[in-house]
């Protein structure tokens, strides 16, 4: 019997970052290393990953980190983990590694340890092994891992959903799922984004009626613009486009690599002289993808839009069509881009988000999970906190006991003991490492909040220079501004804030001495106070003083 472990150190009560824990007694298993996009509040930060303390910390015990499938959310993580823990083992199916073997090779990271698995083949670690599952998502090779205890096994599923039209690379072994189910699950879990959309998802996740009526309609240029590498949906696009005379070209040399890896391997199914180069970006017949990879949402087209990209300059005549649906907290940054494309005048294809889904499980393939599963214990995770609560309503229907379902924050620790769930209130630290630029951790909240501040208010630099010897005035205070406020019609208030400063600094002047920590501390408090009331803005005001 063991002592059995279960928490996340990102993934819970927020869309992305997943990284989960289960501790079987001395081995630790990672189940995905995700990230999480930046929304606009985080000014400069590129993207989010969970704190790993926990795996540096015990990275003797760590056996693995298995992977479901190629999305950031999964995986775009491993880059910054390995600088700090080289050695780390990584487990994935084919197409995975190749995803992950082509980011590391963009940030220039090399490793020996990507072990690739295949799917209903058992990997023994000692008592305990591993089984992977193919499941059906919007990328191949997706897997969901089986992890068999003592005690019972304990089934990830990862994102998924029931479509018995998706094959091939694509397909749910159904077969599979229902002989674990028969062999008793100790513990499920399993995702949540979808879990308050009533029905399945399928056949809601496809567009290509709308591709198609897209492509009819319009005789112009036509950017396709998703989320990620949904090599689903791009297939779907490749189906439309060869019923036709047009041409594609694809943005980013990453998407670009990655289409046509999966096309050489069978992945994908396109006649490759179809795709153009990117001189001819501008043809008229042409579509282009654009997709976001490790960035915020709409960062391309953002840049496409405010006439940034070197290749493409939008007009009126162009088609955009915006093939993945919004998820929740995009709403604002997605407004923003569809009301920049209406001024530019583009004919603009949206995807009602009631309507059309993305690969995720929904009420009822959620419900189908657990009827194949049959799990003593369930734990919603992968999405908001009320995604999680909408989980656990889909498990009561099913007859899961109440007291059986798990619902947790990042952090906390479901522990088992000989199979049976003990409340221990253990936690572990769990917080965000914000990434701005290529360096692990170089940004903190304090730094964040300094970028807000000078966004909203700008800042205040009072610049003096002092003789060395006599310590007398020879230049200054002089008052400089960016983004605070128009210097030409306010040159009152800028006069009042020289005189407030130059008796702050006189009256900490000595005969052979300066006071310079007094002389930044008042000169912060009282012009900053005045600077508050005359304009009821808040400015960043840095002081510098300087003796020759």
């Amino acid at each position: 019997m063991s002592k059995i472990k279960i928490f996340s150190l990102g993934g819970l009560n927020e869309v992305g970052k997943n990284m989960y824990i289960v501790e079987v007694d001395n081995d630790i298993f990672v189940f995905d290393a995700g990230l999480k996009y930046a929304d606009d509040k985080m000014l400069g930060v590129d993207y989010i990953i969970p704190n790993y303390d926990y795996l540096k910390e015990n990275k003797k015990r760590i056996k693995g980190v298995f992977i479901t499938h190629g999305h950031d959310a999964q995986m775009g993580a491993l880059s910054d983990i390995l600088l700090d823990i080289k050695d780390l083992k990584i487990y994935g199916s084919p197409f995975t590694l190749d995803v992950i073997r082509n980011q590391l090779k963009e940030d220039n990271i090399k490793t020996d340890n990507l072990i690739e698995i295949q799917p209903h083949k058992n990997i023994n670690f000692g008592k305990n092994s591993i089984f992977p599952i193919s499941l059906t998502h919007a990328v191949p090779d997706t897997v969901g891992y089986v992890l068999y205890t003592p005690d019972g096994a304990i089934f990830y599923t990862g994102n998924f959903v029931f479509d018995s039209t998706m094959r091939g690379p694509y397909e749910t072994d159904i077969g599979k799922l229902a002989y674990v189910g028969k062999q008793g699950v100790l513990c499920l879990l399993s995702e949540s984004l979808y879990a308050d959309k009533q029905g399945f998802t399928s056949p809601n996740h496809r567009i290509a009626s709308v591709i198609r009526e897209t492509l009819n309609n319009n005789s112009g240029r036509i950017l396709f613009n998703i989320f990620q590498a949904q090599l689903y949906r791009i297939q779907e696009l490749f189906n439309e486009v060869s019923k036709t005379n047009r041409k594609i070209v694809i943005m980013g040399k990453t998407l670009e690599t990655l289409i046509y890896n999966a096309i050489d391997k069978g992945y994908m199914n396109f006649d490759k002289k179809r795709l153009g180069s990117i001189h001819q970006v501008n043809d008229p017949n042409v579509v282009v993808i654009i997709s976001d990879e490790r960035e915020k949402p709409f960062s391309n087209i953002k840049r496409i839009i405010k006439g940034y990209d070197k290749f493409i300059t939008l007009s009126e005549k162009d088609t955009v069509i915006f093939a993945s649906p919004v998820y929740d907290g995009m709403e604002k940054s997605s407004t923003k881009v569809l009301d920049d494309l209406s001024k530019i005048g583009s004919n603009i294809v949206t995807l009602p988000n009631k309507k059309y889904l993305s690969h995720h499980a929904s009420s009822e393939d959620l419900m189908l999970m657990l009827g194949l599963m049959k799990p003593k214990y369930y734990f919603p995770v992968i999405g908001e906190y009320r995604h999680q609560v909408a989980n656990k309503e889909n498990a009561l229907k099913v007859g899961i006991k109440e007291e059986n379902i798990i619902l947790k924050l990042n952090g906390q620790v479901a522990t088992f003991i000989n199979g049976e769930l003990k409340d221990t209130n253990e936690t572990v630290k769990v917080e965000d490492i914000l990434i701005d630029g290529k360096t692990v951790g170089d940004i903190g909240e304090l730094v964040l909040k300094d970028r807000e501040s000078l966004s909203d208010n700008g800042i205040v630099i009072v610049a003096v220079t002092l003789d060395k010897q006599t310590k007398q005035i020879l230049s200054g205070p002089e008052i400089l501004t960016r983004g605070f406020v128009y210097v030409k019609d306010n040159i009152d208030l800028i006069k009042e804030a020289q005189n407030l400063s130059l008796g702050i600094i006189e009256s900490n002047i000595g005969t052979n001495y300066v006071d310079f920590n007094k002389i930044k501390m008042e000169i912060r408090d009282k012009v900053g106070k005045y600077l508050y009331e005359a304009t009821e803005c808040k400015p960043m005001i840095l002081i510098v003083v300087q003796e020759v």
